[in-house]
């Protein structure tokens, strides 16, 4: 494994849109060969996964009053809030799928170095989450490409609970499945778990830490790193102007159909937006936390124009391939949410 510098000019890159944009010229662009690690933290931010829609997740008038930026990945997942306290980790695999989806496998490192700095309770639990004292202080996805992929997720040091919570407006479903009433009861910071020094570090000394015992060195040179060029950023800033720094990939547009359904399942919330005429579906749009490799967009079409009723429903959907295109999930389950 290796590091890739993400800095410019020398200096950190706390621009949130920026740097959600990296994994993707990492790994559809760049390609460097092998197993590369990037860790960053972005400025006051939101960040909504790729399936989600924005206006079903965030307190928009408390975001616009505090200045936090919204900005949409380019993988699955929840919705989360970054500030200076929270870092992101990203491993970037080029060439080698092996292993794609196997959460265990690359939280190891982040595990084995909060252990060795006291924090010895940290472990994974469910789908994708890593805790301590039964809170998330880390959530994780993933995305794939060929046979390369992305796979991270965020790390809370020492971030600003009260705006998380006031910023983020969760599913209500997804919070009672797991029979928590808020969002501050389900998270917390790492920081108070560390033994001395690390406790009381600064953010960027805590990095730093982080970084050398991920790599098991004394020193940050000691690392093989590859640092992005001028020609990586060119390039970089030209994906942002086209796609990645525009309203329409961030905010998305709510479609506003009629019918708005949501529900918890093991493969994350599935939320369907959609509009009836004549008792068939006229309009529909998919949303959600789930994590997939596919096309969910097939599972729109599927549905499009099939009479609202269950086995027209089952039928349309036992025709898709959920499990690639959405998660590991029967039709019933849908249909069930769908008509309720």
């Amino acid at each position: 494994m290796f590091f890739i510098d993400t800095s410019r000019n020398g200096k950190p890159v706390y621009n949130a849109i920026v740097n959600q944009s990296l994994d993707n010229y990492l790994v559809n662009d760049l390609r460097l060969p092998g197993h590369g690690l990037i860790l960053y933290v972005n400025n006051p931010s939101v960040i909504i996964g790729v399936h989600q829609n924005a206006y079903a997740e965030v307190n928009f008038p408390y975001l616009k009053e505090k200045g936090i930026q919204l900005v949409r990945r380019t993988s699955g997942g929840g919705a989360v809030y970054h500030d200076y306290g929270n870092f992101i980790f990203e491993n970037i695999v080029i060439g080698n799928d092996e292993h794609f989806g196997e959460y265990d496998y690359f939280a190891k490192p982040i595990l084995d170095a909060l252990h060795a700095m006291g924090a010895t309770d940290a472990k994974m639990h469910g789908r994708n989450d890593i805790v301590i004292d039964g809170k998330k202080f880390s959530g994780m996805t993933m995305f794939k490409v060929g046979d390369s992929f992305a796979a991270g997720g965020t790390l809370m040091f020492d971030l600003d609970m009260d705006t998380a919570s006031k910023v983020l407006t969760p599913e209500k479903d997804k919070l009672e499945s797991k029979g928590v009433k808020s969002v501050n009861k389900r998270i917390t910071n790492i920081k108070s778990y560390l033994d001395e020094p690390y406790r009381s570090m600064n953010p960027v000394q805590f990095k730093d830490e982080l970084l050398k015992h991920i790599f098991k060195v004394d020193k940050l040179s000691d690392i093989k790193t590859y640092k992005l060029t001028d020609h990586d950023w060119d390039i970089i800033d030209s994906r942002l102007k086209d796609k990645y720094d525009t309203d329409a990939w961030n905010y998305g547009k709510n479609p506003g159909f009629t019918n708005y359904v949501s529900k918890h399942f093991d493969i994350g919330t599935v939320a369907f937006n959609f509009s009836l005429k004549d008792e068939k579906i006229s309009a529909i749009k998919v949303y959600g936390d789930f994590i997939t490799g596919g096309d969910v967009g097939l599972i729109e079409k599927a549905l499009l124009g099939i009479k609202f009723e269950k086995s027209a429903l089952v039928e349309a959907l036992s025709k898709v391939d959920l499990k690639n295109n959405l998660g590991n999930i029967e039709p019933e389950p849908l249909v069930d949410l769908l008509l309720s």
